[in-house]
């Protein structure tokens, strides 16, 4: 038994089947204790290396060759999601922000070196994983809506200016390491440095605008495009006499330019966050050996001085910055818990350097040590921040009112909902919940002066799929009757109604696509029952509809018919946004279109920060009461219930047992090709409620 284990640790596809293992079973576990993938990824690299349980060779070709990759799609991901034009908006302070973080990372790293008695190659090296950041935090912020903030907007473009820089500095210390101290040489790595550079750079914009425009219209022959890209430019780094984790990143800063957002950009940053990228984190604890670590606790002092360096450098530098801008206090511990993390650079630079043997065991080490602790204080500090600048400014004049009820003829017109007719497709495919789901949707088509939108039943039929049931002509043909029936449905009630039929393999993204060229405002879906085997196996199609949507989708769970309407609906509001409001203005048409009783009201629901005082309280209250403006002359029993955070689901599933359906919103988000979880509440609420609820969506950021 144990030589048959053995020999399938020594074959390829035994090595590859424990990595994906490794990658799929462990980050669950790791986020029950609420640590990043990555902590649970470096201990299971331990516990299968050649220092604990010796399952996996660290030297091996097939592994090291699948952590190459992952470095290099590591770095690929984090030029790939870099916002350029919010960078370009503030590009001046972005740049002066990032010259100060590299610059005291540089500083700071070499003075550790060479405290520590280290020559100037390693400590040029300390220097170049000194600088670097990954805004593992931003994800937080999004969530919070603070993504606009200006201060934010620095910090992640920030990013751009201190890879990059850390990036050249690396290689420029290889270069060194291999002897190439002449003038001469320093000029010529410099030289072939910035041809590649731009090279890389001009050809792939170049090529991409024209492939894209012009001849590729498939999206696997532009996701594979995408990776040759990304291998060339690694490979022509290397040729040039750079690192290939810098062709890597730039290769991910061009292809940002041209790619737009959709399905392949989610594709490629898909493949590397699953698969290679926690990889390449697997091997980093392969190569940490025990022994090694238990030694250095004689070097605790290195270790101690490499974490007070790293969190006191980018301390320094968002101080200064931030008092150079005018920002607040929150503004500037933002911008240091976002420059906070090491994560992306950090690693792949101290991988380079100990690989090329530039950097020992116990450097390596205390880099993974003081990259723990920044990827989980710095997201945690974030969290403080934002929340702390989200709060109202007590130096602002707000008005005070105190009513709990409001009529439209009470309240200034000029800030009514806006109600315009929309058109929403409606995916059909269970009978038992067509007819209503398209009656929820018939309610909320009409705007103003009852001008009636477009009602999009969709049937969808994946041809494969049908095949292999054995009849795809079967398959239309129930499509097409359903449909049918859908179209008598949207005439009893008297809504346009157009129905679709499309044949698609990707069922999710036949229904983004329908929506996007019906140029739809809404895609409204049934939530479905919930599958775990099913969705772990093929995903989620809910989820799958929600990522690769242009419009907001809609997600219905209904407990009861909705054949008398919603007469008490609950509204969750998180702020006064625009995204708030439409929260709302799905509850006014809701009820418009129902029947209306003395029992019909909408409640708006905000769970404030405990530090909220009367006056903040009342003037949010105030805010809240004017949204039921109306142009017409109908009363609205508007309900305004404040309630002090925290528990805000345990308060929502509490005032949900008093009404017929809840409203909510959620935001889905990305975290920049990281395995770094990004929770989502919302799912979890629906599921306790004991109500109808409908869940906004908003297309992914």
């Amino acid at each position: 038994m144990a030589a048959s284990l053995h020999h399938m640790m020594e074959h390829p596809l035994g090595i590859f089947a424990l990595l994906v293992a490794i990658a799929v079973l462990v980050p669950p576990l790791t986020r029950r204790l609420r640590l990043p993938d990555l902590v649970g990824l470096l201990a299971a690299g331990v516990l299968v290396g050649p220092h604990c349980l010796q399952w996996l060779d660290a030297q091996g070709e097939t592994i090291t060759l699948l952590s190459d990759i992952g470095a290099i799609y590591l770095l690929f991901t984090v030029g790939l999601e870099i916002d350029l034009e919010e960078f370009n908006r503030v590009k001046n302070r972005s740049i002066g922000f990032g010259l100060l973080v590299f610059a005291f990372g540089v500083a700071t790293g070499v003075g550790i070196g060479q405290l520590f008695g280290f020559s100037l190659v390693p400590s040029l090296l300390l220097g170049a994983l000194m600088a670097t950041h990954t805004p593992l935090g931003y994800p937080i912020v999004r969530s919070y809506g603070a993504q606009r903030d200006e201060s934010v907007i620095v910090s992640v473009g920030s990013t751009i200016l201190t890879d990059i820089a850390a990036l050249l500095l690396l290689a420029v210390a290889l270069g060194l390491g291999r002897g190439n101290l002449t003038a001469a040489g320093m000029t010529g790595l410099f030289a072939s440095i910035a041809i590649f550079s731009v090279g890389v750079v001009w050809a792939i914009r170049w090529l991409g605008r024209r492939l894209w425009m012009r001849s590729i219209t498939d999206e696997n022959r532009v996701f594979l495009t995408v990776l040759l890209a990304l291998f060339i430019a690694s490979l022509g780094a290397e040729l040039a006499g750079v690192e290939k984790i810098v062709g890597a990143f730039l290769a991910g800063l061009a292809v940002n330019s041209v790619l737009p957002e959709g399905k392949v950009k989610e594709q490629v940053i898909f493949v590397g966050g699953a698969l290679f990228i926690p990889i390449f984190f697997i091997h980093l604890g392969l190569l940490l050996n025990l022994g090694d670590l238990a030694a250095s606790v004689n070097t605790l002092d290195f270790t101690a001085l490499m974490l007070v360096g790293a969190l006191g450098c980018k301390a320094l530098a968002a101080l200064i910055a931030g008092r150079w801008f005018g920002y607040s206090n929150n503004q500037i511990l933002l911008m240091w818990s976002l420059a906070m993390p090491k994560v992306a650079a950090t690693l792949a630079t101290a991988f380079v350097g100990f690989q090329a043997g530039l950097l020992d065991a116990t450097v390596l080490n205390s880099v993974l040590a003081v990259m723990v602790v920044t990827a989980t204080l710095g997201p945690t500090l974030t969290t403080r921040s934002v929340v702390a600048l989200m709060e109202p400014d007590e130096s602002i004049s707000k008005p005070i009112l105190t009513s709990t009820t409001a009529h439209a003829s009470a309240t200034t017109a000029s800030r009514a909902v806006v109600r315009r007719p929309l058109k929403i497709v409606v995916p059909i495919s269970n009978p038992a919940t067509e007819g209503r789901l398209l009656t929820i949707a018939a309610r909320l088509l009409k705007g103003d002066d009852d001008k009636s939108g477009q009602l999009l039943p969709l049937a969808l039929v994946s041809p494969n799929l049908e095949d292999a049931r054995g009849g795809l002509n079967r398959a239309l043909a129930a499509a097409r009757e359903r449909l049918k029936e859908a179209s008598v449905i949207g005439n009893n009630l008297t809504v346009t109604t157009r129905c679709l039929l499309r044949l698609d393999e990707d069922i999710p993204g036949g229904m983004s696509r329908s929506a996007l060229e019906q140029g739809a405002d809404l895609l409204l879906i049934g939530a479905g029952r919930p599958d775990r085997l099913r969705n772990w196996l093929l995903g989620d199609l809910v989820d799958g509809v929600c990522r690769t949507a242009h419009c907001p989708v809609v997600v219905v769970n209904l407990k009861r018919e909705p054949d008398t309407g919603f007469r008490r609906i609950l509204v969750p509001i998180k702020d006064l946004s625009s995204s708030a409001r439409e929260q709302f203005e799905l509850a006014l048409r809701l009820q418009d279109n129902a029947t209306v009783t003395s029992s019909t009201r909408i409640t708006l629901l905000h769970i404030h920060d405990p530090r909220f005082n009367r006056h903040d309280r009342s003037w949010m209250r105030g805010e809240l009461l004017s949204w039921s403006a109306r142009d017409d002359a109908e009363e609205l029993d508007l309900r305004i219930e404040l309630c002090e955070g925290p528990g805000v689901d345990r308060i929502i599933h509490r005032l949900s047992r008093h009404h017929d359906l809840v409203i909510l919103r959620s935001q889905r988000r990305r975290v920049a090709g990281l395995p770094i979880p990004a929770s989502d509440r919302t799912s979890n609420l629906v599921n306790q409620l004991k109500c109808s609820s409908l869940v906004i969506s908003d297309p992914l950021l």
